[in-house]
């Protein structure tokens, strides 16, 4: 392999995760958005995250750790399987 194909090994890897990010983030904002509630409403009063960090997450601007998902899925009311249904983790080339 040489240098060209390992940097586009990356680049495709790198895509892939961040259309991950992004349909999880639109994901997300579709659940707060089918119960009527804003961002603020969401987080108001909460210690353990924000609005601004709700926000990033939505748009896909943010690696989200593993105990903000738990998180966010507890805000909004439902499971982790709930709120990780219809993303796809396979990372394969083809």
């Amino acid at each position: 392999m040489n240098f060209i194909d390992y940097t586009s090994n990356i680049t495709f890897m790198q895509q892939r995760f961040q259309n991950n990010l992004n349909k999880l983030g639109l994901r997300i904002r579709n659940l707060r958005l089918n119960q009527s509630k804003s961002l603020n409403a969401l987080v108001l009063g909460r210690e353990d995250i924000t609005t601004a960090t709700w926000s990033r997450i939505e748009n896909g601007k943010v690696n989200v750790k593993f105990s903000t998902l738990i998180e966010v899925a507890s805000v909004l009311g439902i499971t982790l399987d709930e709120l990780l249904k219809d993303v796809d983790f396979s990372y394969s080339k083809e």
